[in-house]
């Protein structure tokens, strides 16, 4: 897909997953996990179909489609993702207190189901055959 993602839709990202403008992940980062969830547009269009006279399928776009993306399952994988970059992280006693480094890992992992269970329906139009 050509990119057609927003410097709006970009922000809102960053915003949904804690993620300042100097950090590890990139503009073009953030795209990426933005367009591996579009949407049926406000009309029904869907962003693409399949051509499977080919082997393998290609993906065809869509003309006329309005950029939608569902920012909540992009936000769900990016969350998945910082959590995974702390899965070393563990629990320890020392000097009489308690250092629960683990809880953060834990965290990222209950902000990503958060935004998961906030996703968009997947919507499949369907059309009557002859």
């Amino acid at each position: 897909m050509t990119t057609s993602v927003t410097a709006a839709q970009i922000l809102t990202l960053r915003r949904l997953t804690d993620e300042p403008l100097t950090t590890t992940y990139s503009d073009a980062l953030l795209t990426t996990f933005i367009e591996t969830y579009p949407l049926v547009d406000e009309l029904g269009t869907i962003p693409y179909t399949w051509d499977i006279s080919t082997d393998p399928p290609t993906k065809i776009e869509t003309p006329y489609w309005i950029p939608t993306y569902d920012l909540q399952a992009a936000a769900g994988d990016v969350w998945s993702e910082k959590a995974a970059a702390l899965a070393e992280l563990y629990t320890f006693n020392a000097d009489g207190g308690s250092h629960n480094l683990s809880e953060k890992h834990d965290h990222y992992m209950e902000m990503a189901a958060t935004c998961r269970s906030r996703r968009s329906v997947r919507q499949i139009p369907m059309t009557r055959g002859i």
